[in-house]
């Protein structure tokens, strides 16, 4: 039987929020079978609870925002894309501030929390969303789709009017029946341009971002003293979004994921639609691993339980 996934032991790490500019200490803990990803703001003079779901999305300005109420938490979607990378099924997150840290940018450090923490099978099976039939969302020229597949693969492409990414490659196709997502997309750091700085400020985000957290673009070149990690690290770093807010269905899926220049917002109007449709995914589990398709094996390959 192919079994949930937690956490051996607890882990924490301290940084700073990208758009609160916050500093916070985060701390991730192994979770009971069925629990999910959910976080936890103790901050508060009351604790309070967000379970990782995509109909609690409730801002995707430049991120995926959990809200309940008049409580926050941004920027989750890094975290998200290391635990569908790595498999991990239930862990609470617990913050001391509005935000996940951001780190370096990518969802790397944090893999390299859950490894350090250890990941450990439990005895409930793992249950994954079986896409059954094709769903869509567009805005404009921009557009995302989910279609049935047995693994789970994604293609994106991506649109700039900048040099920088237009010579880089601006389509991308992934399938974990071939591909790591630790060597191939967990490093892929998020970008931005420098232009967009003083608006993003005024209007309270990226507050916390710099060179040492992003890939930053002036109007001709990358602006990182070290450069980019791959000469694609821009598309690559889209998927790596993705990836995170699929994960916010609460399962990992089987199914095929494309879009072009999508981003949270048009994301998580995907998941609303197929959510809203219970005709077009089935919940499965698998009694025998050899049964489960290879790209779902390949990403479990990466973090042995």
């Amino acid at each position: 039987m192919l079994r949930q996934r937690t956490l051996k032991s607890l882990v924490r790490a301290t940084g700073v929020g990208l758009h609160t500019g916050q500093k916070v200490t985060m701390s991730l803990r192994p979770a009971q079978p069925d629990s999910g990803v959910v976080f936890r703001r103790l901050d508060l003079a009351s604790p309070v609870t967000i379970p990782a779901r995509a109909d609690l999305v409730g801002e995707t300005r430049l991120c995926s925002c959990l809200v309940s109420g008049a409580v926050k938490i941004y920027t989750v979607e890094h975290l998200m894309s290391a635990l569908a990378g790595l498999g991990v099924d239930n862990v609470y997150v617990d913050l001391d501030g509005p935000e996940v840290p951001i780190m370096d940018g990518s969802a790397a450090p944090f893999a390299l929390l859950l490894q350090q923490a250890g990941i450990e099978e439990q005895g409930a099976p793992k249950r994954f969303l079986r896409v059954k039939k094709r769903i869509e969302a567009k805005d404009g020229d921009k557009w995302a789709r989910l279609e049935p597949y047995e693994g789970f693969k994604l293609s994106f492409s991506i649109a700039y009017s900048h040099p920088v990414i237009e010579k880089s490659k601006t389509s991308l196709s992934v399938d974990f029946a071939e591909t790591s997502y630790l060597r191939e997309v967990a490093r892929a750091r998020t970008y931005g341009f420098m232009q967009d700085v003083e608006d993003l400020r005024d209007s309270g985000l990226a507050l916390g971002g710099g060179l040492e957290n992003a890939v930053v673009l002036d109007e001709h070149r990358v602006l990182n003293a070290e450069g980019l990690r791959f000469a694609d690290e821009f598309i690559r770093h889209k998927l790596l979004d993705a990836i995170g807010d699929l994960y916010l269905l609460g399962r990992p899926l089987l199914a095929a994921f494309s879009a072009h220049k999508s981003g949270h917002a048009l994301n998580n109007r995907l998941l609303l639609a197929l959510l809203a449709d219970p005709a077009a995914v089935e919940v499965v589990s698998f009694d025998r691993a050899e049964e489960a398709p290879a790209g779902v094996l390949g990403l479990l390959r990466q973090a042995p339980a």
